[in-house]
């Protein structure tokens, strides 16, 4: 029975698949993208997080801390184990039409745990998804496909130079390994996230779709407007946030980047929805 590091399961979630679904993020991930929400789960080994306002100065920093003003994010936890936490849900799934998600992170980085928990899920008749970055070996991959029922595939950039500038890797392998996706049977989402002057302009959207419209296997996409609450999560790690201040991408906001003042959420979602069932959030 193999074993992961995870950093949170989250019951009742909406917004990672259909229905009402437990999420399950695994820890550890290949990319460093600046404005990453979930920056607890880029190491795969537990991490210190302080929480300044609980703190209370008592001293007792070497003990367990009274207020909870120190945490250790991360644990492992077996494939057995795991299971049973998901089957907690299971009225909930059933009723709602629902299932589990494996996000991170990146959860394909601990790629047998993963599979091994997937053949698992199918044997319970639950419904699984995979939120992905898209970066790993193609064959882990589609092997991930074979068993999942959906993928929710993340597209940060089109252009190569951008990818490796704001999320640390070059995102050849990100694109190859959704082309190899599409020519298999399982269902894939879209997640774009749009981050004001750094991935919104007209050109970088329009190339991404080209890239993706004749894809038949695609059944959405969804735009993932930018908010900065994750700085706070940066500070109690003690990790630098390297994102600028910048505002939170609105429906009706105009996005500056790329010299396409005036050009918004609003508009980019119209370019999408030409060929996909296009949503504006999770």
């Amino acid at each position: 029975m193999l074993k992961a590091a995870i950093f949170n399961i989250m019951r009742y979630s909406v917004h990672d698949g259909p229905g009402i679904r437990t999420t399950v993020f695994l820890k550890g991930c290949p990319l460093s993208c600046r404005w990453c929400h979930n920056p607890e789960g880029i190491s795969r080994i537990p991490q210190n997080i302080f929480y300044a306002d609980k703190c209370i100065n008592c001293g007792g920093c070497d003990k367990i801390c009274p207020t909870g003003a120190r945490e250790v994010i991360g644990y492992e936890i077996s494939s057995g184990e795991l299971l049973k936490e998901i089957k907690k849900d299971l009225i909930f799934y059933e009723q709602s039409g629902g299932g589990v998600t494996f996000s991170g992170g990146e959860p394909l980085y601990q790629p047998d745990f993963l599979l091994e928990m997937l053949q698992k899920c199918a044997a319970e008749y639950i419904h699984t998804a995979i939120d992905t970055s898209g970066f790993c070996d193609t064959d882990i991959i589609i092997q991930a496909a074979e068993l999942a029922n959906l993928i929710l595939f993340d597209i940060k950039f089109f252009d190569e130079a951008q990818h490796i500038k704001y999320c640390g890797v070059s995102n050849k392998i990100i694109l190859e390994n959704l082309k190899a996706l599409s020519k298999t049977k399982v269902n894939i989402n879209i997640r774009v996230p749009v981050i004001p002057e750094i991935n919104d302009d007209e050109h970088e959207m329009r190339e991404i779709c080209g890239y993706i419209k004749d894809m038949k296997n695609i059944t959405g996409v969804n735009l993932l407007p930018y908010h900065n609450i994750q700085s706070e999560k940066y500070k109690r790690l003690g990790i630098e946030y390297k994102m600028p201040e910048l505002s939170p991408s609105l429906r009706d906001a105009p996005l500056a980047s790329g010299g396409d003042s005036g050009y918004s959420i609003y508009e980019t979602e119209k370019i999408f929805e030409k060929y996909f069932k296009t949503k504006i959030g999770g």
